[in-house]
């Protein structure tokens, strides 16, 4: 039975490990009893060892402030006392716990036995969506008492907080839910079972209300969803976006009349009503969003057709939901849906959950995790997204196993057909005006003869930049080693049960009283697996054999172009494959065989029974599709696709991915895209190339009856910014990699003591950027400034441009996601530098490819592909430093080709009127001292 008195310790130590010798430097507690903190005590303690300086750089504590202090052997009695009885509590208790016990055992007495609760694990299980678990971070999502992060009073007053309002989670929890969460939590590394169990007790000797919230079905706890009625509100067919817009200034109370933007509305409105495509480059804070949902709108309503807004990044999409239409629906007189509307994968299949929850045998500590974060996940949410989810990285593995998927869905057979989170969501989308989806699903659809998305006729395509890369991913293929892997598992020779299906259908077959002969089937697999290890590490070897130069991530990118490669290597490559091929045959024969012959008979089936053989049949037509998709890539030679290996030397022996593209998309986007819609709008901030959209254009196969409009930014580039090109910076190629490394380190670390920090740094190698990072580390000591370096500190895009904006002097290195669509107006940041200008690697296989087939049509790669493609990463990478009206910086381009080529130029002409300086660093160091003042 759980005490309901709780201990909150918290610890403050010179080191990691008490092993290595490290000690406590400070206690916090608090007590905690029926939700309040009754009582505190902290005191610093004498290590009787230095406090390394990263010590008191991060904690505050240094020598003087415990020379005077006790020992621990002098407090232990008074710990001791307050611990008596209670019920330990630490946010990572394992570490606080190691301590405790070896600073008790030093002074001679027993190891803490007590009971033991971890926040972290609590709070992942309790409160499955959030972020991140750092308590700094959680104490300013749930707006936690902290004064003083890694303090030990205050961290262990912060952790008190969070746990009151854990236990009132707890507690609201419905008693199906507590009794299905019991058996998981008895996995948890902390007492977590006994908190529950005692929960799951007091609730069975009381009336539990109703919430109407809530219901139960089939013995699962759900948020009720009602379905949205779609309203036929009438629409004034005179109404124009003109008239809207003037309600913005009602509806924002900052709002100020921006040209640019009624200028796209005009725009957009005239596109969207003769049916014309349209290329709008609308510069920074032109309020594109707006421009374009408002005619977008109004042209849904009238036509009774729904708008599909389309995005790259998730975090776009959030902002259109969340701040954009909610400011829309208090602009217009009428009513209007709009929804999200993502690939199935994105869902929870609830049959599967429910079929899998209760198989605990053997799981591991992640998928308990996971299946308990999802069983309380359910109460509260109404899309059944996993964005919406902090899963564990084995809970990352096992959502495989649970999400929606077309091959294995039973559809309006299903149990859960009516509360389908999949299903639910193409119902909203249905009925919407606005359907809010991203460029993966609407070539998803286009591939899938539009099968996905609700019929629409017009599109408006936001960060269209990325529309060529994401459609020719989309119209390629790809295949690894561990896609074969983790199916066959599946089919039946992993000896994981929660794994292997098998075990499902044998006891399908058993109950049908259907002859099988297991082994065999069983024996074919598993040499189906042999054949294709074989297969997958010959190719390993013959890369490495190749010698090829390693990417920026590290992985080694490999042609595979038939005519080039060694033809003996590649006849006993084809010979392996045919005898995968013969044993997949083999696999699908037998397999299917059995789910004929149990379909025949499927009247006598539980539905979770049905539920198996759709499943293993999903999975014997993913193992079809893997083969083939194999088979086309090793065996056809097709001079408009390329195919290309990529492994990492230092991975697995059969680590290694096969991937296949068309050279040239335009064709195709032309006739299944372009062609067969009425008008699509394609917006972006880069566009254009020296004021021409002729490269998107082309790239794309978009005629030249297409619409192009170029809408300037309002702000101020004269005044507000300025580029400085140093002129005694070494060339890149002129010294070795460390040398300019060190060089440039020197650099920033001047720039940074102008700036105060308030600095991103932009590379376009992560080999680059690290040795840059731990040159600088060299140059400044710890506290100068706050050095953030994307790959070396562990967070998302979205997370260390968090901290970079929390922290004081901030420094961010960033390559690759940080050269677009990173927002940090205002003071946070005033000064950018771009290393390198950002030309893709040329040996990329898709690269070579495009620029052979250039060649052949007598152009130049260089300046049809390379440069067009450097020029708008150029200009998406100095679009991070000007996000506001008040916003001012310097931008900093330590690359000299800009200056010493002869096409260096053009990414100048292509920026917004900005003044130009060149010098010395000493010069250009004074000039940006008053210009930032």
């Amino acid at each position: 039975m759980m005490n309901n008195r709780y201990v909150v310790l918290d610890l403050e130590t010179t080191g990691h490990s008490p092993k290595h010798k490290d000690r406590i430097i400070q206690i916090g507690l608090v007590v905690i009893e029926e939700g309040s903190i009754v009582d505190r005590f902290s005191t610093y303690l004498n290590p009787e060892i230095p406090i390394p300086t990263f010590i008191t750089s991060l904690t505050g504590i240094d020598q003087k402030m415990v020379s005077e202090a006790p020992k621990f052997d002098d407090v232990a009695p008074r710990l001791l006392k307050i611990l008596d009885g209670a019920c330990l509590v630490a946010h990572n208790i394992k570490f606080d716990l190691n301590f405790l016990n070896a600073e008790l055992e030093k002074a001679g007495y027993f190891e803490w036995r007590g009971m033991s609760l971890d926040t972290v694990e609590l709070t992942r299980i309790l409160m499955p969506n959030l972020d991140s678990y750092k308590l700094s971070q959680l104490s300013e999502a749930l707006e936690l008492t902290h004064e003083n992060p890694h303090q030990a009073d205050s961290d262990a007053e912060a952790t008190g907080y969070l746990l009151i309002q854990l236990l009132d989670q707890l507690r609201s929890l419905p008693l199906l839910t507590l009794q299905r969460l019991l058996p998981l939590v008895k996995g948890m590394h902390s007492d977590v079972a006994d908190l529950v169990e005692a929960q799951v007790e007091k609730k069975l000797t009381q009336l539990e209300e109703d919430e109407p919230e809530l219901e139960t079905y089939r013995q699962l706890v759900l948020k009720k969803w009602a379905a949205i009625e779609k309203e036929d509100d009438p629409i004034d067919e005179t109404l124009s976006h003109h008239e809207v817009e003037k309600h913005l200034g009602q509806t924002m109370p900052d709002y100020e009349k921006r040209p640019a933007q009624v200028d796209m509305m005009d725009a957009v409105g005239e596109a969207l009503e003769e049916g014309r495509h349209a290329l709008i480059e609308a510069g920074t804070g032109i309020g594109k969003s707006m421009g374009y949902l408002i005619p977008g709108l109004l042209n849904a309503k009238k036509t009774g057709r729904p708008l599909v807004v389309s995005t790259h990044t998730i975090q776009l999409q959030e902002q259109l939901l969340d701040r954009d239409i909610p400011l829309l629906q208090n602009m217009v007189p009428f009513d209007f849906q709009a929804t999200v509307l993502k690939g199935r994968n994105h869902y929870l299949c609830l049959r599967k959950f429910e079929q899998q929850l209760d198989q605990i045998y053997d799981n591991n500590y992640d998928v308990l995790l996971a299946k308990a974060q999802l069983l309380v996940w359910l109460t509260t949410t109404e899309e059944g997204d996993i964005e919406e989810l902090n899963l564990p990285s084995g809970g990352q593995l096992y959502w495989h196993q649970v999400k929606s998927d077309a091959n294995s869905c039973l559809n309006h057979k299903c149990p859960w057909f009516s509360r389908c989170f999949y299903h639910r969501s193409k119902r909203e989308a249905y009925d919407a005006d606005i359907i809010i989806t991203n460029h993966a699903l609407l070539f998803t659809d286009l591939v899938n003869d539009h099968s996905l998305i609700p019929g629409y006729q017009e599109a408006i395509i936001d960060e269209a930049h990325h529309l060529d890369d994401v459609a020719s991913d989309h119209f390629g293929l790809q295949t690894d080693y561990f896609s074969f892997h983790r199916l066959l598992d599946r089919l039946g020779i992993s000896e994981d049960m929660n794994v292997n299906l098998w075990t499902k259908l044998e006891n399908v077959l058993k109950t049908l009283d259907i002859d099988y002969n297991k082994e065999d089937l069983l024996t074919v697999m598993r040499d189906l697996k042999v054949e294709i290890d074989q297969l997958f590490s010959m190719m390993k070897i013959y890369i490495l054999a190749k010698g090829q130069k390693k990417s920026e991530i590290g992985k080694i990118n490999f042609r595979f172009a038939i005519d080039d490669l060694d033809p003996e290597w590649y006849a006993h490559l084809k010979e392996v494959f045919a005898r995968v091929q013969l044993m997949t045959n083999d696999v699908l024969r037998d397999g299917r065989d059995l789910i004929k012959k149990a379909q025949k008979k499927e009247e006598h089936l539980t539905v979770s029974q049905k539920g198996t053989l759709v499943d293993y049949t999903g999975l014997m037509n993913r193992l079809d599709e893997e083969r083939s998709t194999l088979a086309h890539m090793i065996l056809s030679s097709n001079e408009e696709e390329v195919c290309w290996l990529e492994t990492d030397p230092g991975g697995a022996k059969n680590a290694v991915s096969m991937y296949n593209q068309p050279i040239d998309i335009s064709d195709r986007l032309a006739a299944d895209f372009f062609g067969k819609k009425r008008s699509i709008i394609l917006t972006s901030a880069t566009l254009t190339i020296r004021n021409r959209f002729n490269f998107v254009l082309d790239r794309l196969g978009m005629g030249e009856d297409t619409q192009t409009v170029k809408l300037n930014s309002p702000f101020d580039y004269k005044n507000q910014s300025k580029i400085m090109i140093p002129t005694d910076l070494p060339m890149i190629k002129e010294v070795s990699t460390d040398s300019y490394a060190s060089t440039i380190a020197g650099n920033i670390y001047r720039i940074a003591h102008v700036t105060e920090g308030r600095m991103l740094v932009l590379f376009t190698s992560y080999d680059m950027l690290k040795k840059t990072y731990y040159s600088f580390k060299e140059y400044a000591e710890p506290e100068d400034f706050s050095l953030i370096g994307q790959g070396i500190d562990s967070g998302s895009r979205a997370r260390l441009t968090k901290h970079f904006k929390q922290m004081d002097k901030a420094i961010l290195f960033g390559t690759s996601s940080f050269w677009e669509g990173v927002d940090i107006p205002g003071n946070d940041l005033s000064c950018l530098i771009i290393v390198r200008l950002p030309f893709n690697p040329p040996d990329n296989p898709v690269m070579e490819a495009r620029s052979e087939q250039l060649k052949k049509q007598g152009k130049s790669p260089f300046m049809e592909l390379s440069l067009p493609q450097a020029i708008i990463r150029f200009k998406q990478g100095f679009g991070r430093l000007v996000r506001s009206s008040s916003d001012r910086g310097a931008v900093f381009v330590f690359d000299r080709r800009i200056v010493t080529t002869k096409y260096g130029n053009l990414f100048i002409r292509s920026l917004p009127e900005v003044p130009v300086q060149q010098g010395t660093m000493d010069e250009l160091l004074d000039d940006l001292e008053q210009f930032i003042d």
